[in-house]
């Protein structure tokens, strides 16, 4: 069920006098969409945002639609980088690149919390064929997810993947995927008090409690310091 973010989740776009114009209505449209919702948006909205004429949209854009698709397109892009990225640096030893995958994944969600609002609920405002791009995006990142936890078991480094004849790789990648995607709804250091760095280490963590991956050294340290109080 898509969520509205709250009031705290963005801000306003800053003076765009310095800015190309396709990078200042792109701005402008994470904002309004993040804010407000693609269908509420309109192209006047984007446009008056950015400092711009109504008209100037359609000199990078075909339609609010194809912004819509081209700023959601390039935020999977990123994030499939910067996964890929982690997960090579982590080396063969899945647990380091489980906690890197997540560690990245949550990161991303909380330093661009705009782009994932948008990317993550609006994307099913696109036509047929956007959408099935976007999708196949997002079922790529999952498929990384699922190698990794696949690899572990084999290993013996994770565990409570499977029930008796049931395969539950897939259900519990996408539950470490829904829990750090939920971070860009609620994360505002400014008010929460709370580091992006912090907040990814946490939710790595999680992940490998949820795969019963042995206790890292810092994880015991914390285990124990909790029991001793």
């Amino acid at each position: 069920m898509a969520r509205r973010p709250s009031r705290r989740t963005t801000a306003r776009p800053a003076d765009n006098h310095d800015t190309p114009p396709a990078e200042a209505i792109e701005a402008a449209a994470f904002d309004l969409f993040a804010r407000k919702g693609f269908q509420v948006t309109t192209v006047r909205d984007v446009m008056r945002a950015c400092g711009l004429t109504q008209g100037a949209l359609y000199n990078h854009f075909a339609s609010k639609e194809e912004l819509l698709a081209t700023i959601i397109r390039s935020t999977q892009a990123a994030l499939e980088r910067e996964l890929a990225a982690a997960v090579a640096e982590a080396g063969d030893d899945p647990v380091a690149q489980l906690r890197a995958f997540v560690r990245s994944y949550t990161l991303r969600h909380t330093r661009r919390r705009v782009e994932a609002i948008v990317a993550n609920r609006e994307w099913e405002w696109l036509d047929a064929l956007r959408r099935q791009e976007i999708r196949a995006s997002r079922r790529r990142v999952r498929d990384v997810l699922v190698r990794i936890l696949e690899r572990g078991h084999a290993a013996g480094a994770f565990r409570m993947l499977r029930r008796q004849a049931h395969d539950d790789v897939k259900i519990i990648a996408m539950a470490i995927l829904n829990q750090s995607t939920d971070v860009a709804y609620w994360f505002n250091a400014a008010y929460d008090g709370w580091r992006d760095e912090e907040v990814a280490d946490l939710h790595a963590e999680l992940a490998l409690r949820m795969v019963g991956a042995p206790a890292t050294a810092a994880r015991r340290r914390a285990d124990d310091a909790q029991a001793a109080e």
